[in-house]
This record gives C-alpha cells, structure tokens and sequence, in this order.
C-alpha cells in the first residue's frame, strides 16, 4: 500500500463518516510531518525540533 493511497483513503474516511473537524488536524499533521522530513538534514533542524 503506497502512501498516497493510505492518505486518501484517511481523506476518504472523513468524508465518509461527515467528520469535518477533523479535516484541519489531519492536514496539520500532515504538514508539520512534511516540514520535519524535509528538514532533517539541513541547518534548520536544531531549531525546528526546539519548537517541538
């Protein structure tokens, strides 16, 4: 299972079920993971991760 299709299966899921609230934190979480894989091998990281 690739990891496309789990999103948008978890995508799929709250749409399904009506369950909007959720929809922000998803794409939140989302982001936040994207922002610490891109960054983990550059300068920024130390900084990144005192944040956290």
């Amino acid at each position: 299972m690739s990891k496309s299709n789990t999103i948008k299966q978890i995508f799929e899921l709250l749409m399904e079920r009506k369950a909007w609230w959720l929809v922000p934190m998803v794409v939140v979480f989302l982001l936040v993971g994207l922002l610490v894989v891109t960054t983990q091998g550059s300068a920024l990281s130390p900084f990144l991760y005192a944040l956290f």
